[in-house]
């Protein structure tokens, strides 16, 4: 029996997939990397207000054990470090868009297959972040896919542009980006319907998914910010993030029960 959740974690899905498609074009067809910090910014807002505004107080909620929700993010930040640091899980970030470009040309193991394959791993986890959310509650399901699609919007962003400058065609770099966008899918309806029958997990993988969200944008995200140090610069980024934040509050208010 399709199941309410369900129906709102494909939709979530489809939303971000397509989102990441019209991304992927957009980019293709401006080719302007300066405006990825900007969005970048406003990532890290939506990423953090999220994460406490809404997953972790949930999270808190449906536990009966705080200090074991506490546990399992710290233990997830720590592994999302090691899984970054054995190459398993790679982020490719519009804010490391030079860093990524120099290693495009000057190593031969940065190829359009290793971007891909981590993508689809990264969509994919999106896709059980957001089933999660929706199965716990459907006000924190619609907050937390919007604070997803705010982070694919940069990251696809540079994904595309890394392929680019990898030596991949435009039209290559396209139907690989359209490839990776439908692990998010897979990944919502294969999880939504496993925890249906397992409720009883769904605060530790909020408090999982709270620790990835954490990791992206204190990890990958803000240490890019930090390289731009103009003054102009940095008040715009300030601004961004706190957009970010009240966007997920005002999101809040709105959908709020």
């Amino acid at each position: 029996m399709i199941t309410s959740p369900l129906i709102n974690t494909v939709i979530a899905s489809l939303a971000a997939g397509s989102l990441s498609v019209v991304c992927a074009i957009f980019v293709v067809l401006t080719a302007r990397p300066t405006w990825v910090p900007l969005l970048v910014s406003y990532a890290i807002g939506a990423l953090l207000g999220a994460v406490f505004l809404e997953i972790l107080p949930h999270a808190f909620t449906l536990s009966h054990n705080a200090d074991l929700v506490s546990m399992t993010v710290l233990a997830g930040i720590l592994l999302f470090f090691l899984l970054e640091k054995l190459v398993l899980w790679r982020h490719v970030h519009a804010h490391d868009m030079t860093e990524h470009t120099r290693e495009a040309h000057e190593s031969h193991h940065r190829t359009g297959a290793m971007v891909v394959v981590g993508d689809s791993v990264h969509n994919f986890v999106d896709g059980i972040i957001i089933a999660a959310a929706f199965v716990a509650n459907t006000q924190l399901g619609i907050v937390t896919a919007l604070a997803i699609i705010a982070h694919e919007i940069p990251q696809e962003a540079g994904d595309v542009l890394v392929l680019l400058h990898s030596g991949l065609s435009k039209r290559k770099a396209l139907l690989f980006n359209l490839l990776t966008s439908v692990a998010t899918l897979v990944g919502g309806v294969f999880a939504c319907l496993a925890l249906q029958s397992l409720q009883h997990s769904v605060p530790y993988l909020l408090a999982m998914a709270a620790a990835s969200m954490i990791y992206v944008a204190v990890a990958d995200l803000i240490p890019g910010l930090h390289r731009r140090i103009d003054v102009k610069e940095s008040v715009w980024q300030v601004i961004l993030i706190a957009l970010g934040v009240a966007s997920i509050h005002w999101m809040h208010i709105l959908v709020g029960e």
